[in-house]
């Protein structure tokens, strides 16, 4: 998919807010929200999506749900995803309607995963650049991913970053040392809210 215009990035935060909202406000029936005809096309398109949720004043994760492969369209993606991931999110109590007005919205829009070919996992040091990529580790059934803003809010050089998404996969942190592991690595756009129902931004990330 094409790189997203800051209009675009706006009118998708937007829609994703809107589908929370309207979950709260029609618990007990289908929630329906028509995206404005300039996401139509965008929406079609299937792309891997997170949705993020903050609070506002102390910036705490309040959720993060949402799809790395692209299996589905952008908008059932972004619906599925933002109902989750202030609803069924299992490190957190689920959102509730009074807190909307203090949380930020953020999306990550995601390329395909990209198996990271390496001969040596020492290669991968060279192959991984925190500030543009995100990581899948996987072993067998565990499977853990690090969206590409996370390493540099936590200023994680890259071992760091590859050991906490083996920890985000509940394996051992050197196990990316370990050939049987595989690593793969994305990119993605992200949009926040700066407030709650403010302006939207890009993030934009360097080492």
């Amino acid at each position: 998919m094409k790189m997203l215009s800051i209009e675009q990035g706006k009118s998708l935060v937007n829609f994703a807010r809107e589908i929370i909202e309207s979950h709260f406000n029609e618990a007990k029936t289908k929630v329906k929200v028509k995206p404005s005809a300039n996401l139509r096309d965008i929406l079609s398109k299937k792309c891997g999506v997170f949705v993020t949720l903050h609070e506002f004043s102390t910036n705490q994760l309040r959720g993060c749900i949402g799809y790395p492969e692209p299996v589905m369209p952008l908008i059932d993606a972004i619906s599925d995803s933002a109902i989750s991931a202030a609803t069924k999110d299992p490190r957190f109590p689920c959102v509730k309607k009074d807190e909307l007005k203090n949380l930020i919205v953020e999306l990550s829009v995601l390329t395909k995963p990209e198996l990271i070919k390496v001969s040596d996992p020492s290669e991968y040091l060279k192959k991984i650049k925190v500030g543009r990529d995100g990581l899948i580790v996987e072993k067998g059934c565990y499977r853990g991913l690090l969206l590409p803003q996370v390493p540099v809010e936590w200023k994680w050089n890259v071992p760091e970053f590859l050991s906490q998404t083996c920890v985000k996969a509940r394996l051992p942190q050197g196990s990316w040392l370990d050939k049987s592991v595989k690593v793969y690595k994305f990119t993605g756009q992200v949009f926040t809210e700066v407030k709650p129902y403010g302006e939207v931004i890009e993030k934009k990330f360097s080492d």
